[in-house]
């Protein structure tokens, strides 16, 4: 299903479109690309939840003021997220690339993909998939993308 969230992200989300794709096309096109039909299904569902996300904390009035908080992880959110993502978490949060309730949508996000391993990598595409996806954002979506690119080439000088 993880691979079928980055085609989707890389070749209809992330893109300039402004036009919406009929979800009959998408589905067939991504069958054609190889995806079988109920992982594309749980893909769209994914997408969808995550969008009615966005409207649930639009509709939320936040506070200007950060909100200090511990987050405790259950056995299952553990055993979907190791130690390296959850500590990752944590330093997005610190950094404020992340707040508690973008935190919630991440982690919400990235425990409903089924896989039998869900790497740090995993968890960095899953993040970028909820940033670019609320309004105002842009910023810690920017700070994210150039935090996975530092990383993996070195800073340019």
């Amino acid at each position: 299903m993880f691979e079928c969230l980055m085609y989707l992200f890389e070749n209809y989300i992330h893109s300039e479109m402004n036009e919406m794709v009929d979800s009959e096309i998408i589905t067939d096109e991504l069958t054609e690309a190889g995806f079988h039909r109920e992982v594309v299904f749980k893909a769209l569902a994914w997408i969808e939840r995550l969008s009615s996300m966005q409207l649930d904390q639009n509709s939320q009035s936040l506070t200007e003021q950060p909100i200090k908080s511990i987050r405790i992880f259950t056995t299952q959110e553990m055993q979907h997220l190791d130690m390296e993502s959850r500590g990752f978490l944590h330093f997005l949060e610190q950094i404020n690339v992340l707040n508690p309730e973008t935190r919630e949508m991440v982690i919400d996000r990235a425990c409903e993909i089924e896989t039998p391993e869900f790497s740090l990598d995993d968890l960095k595409w899953v993040i970028l998939m909820v940033l670019f996806n609320l309004p105002g954002r842009e910023h810690e979506f920017t700070q994210l993308e150039g935090i996975m690119f530092d990383e993996a080439g070195g800073t340019m000088h």
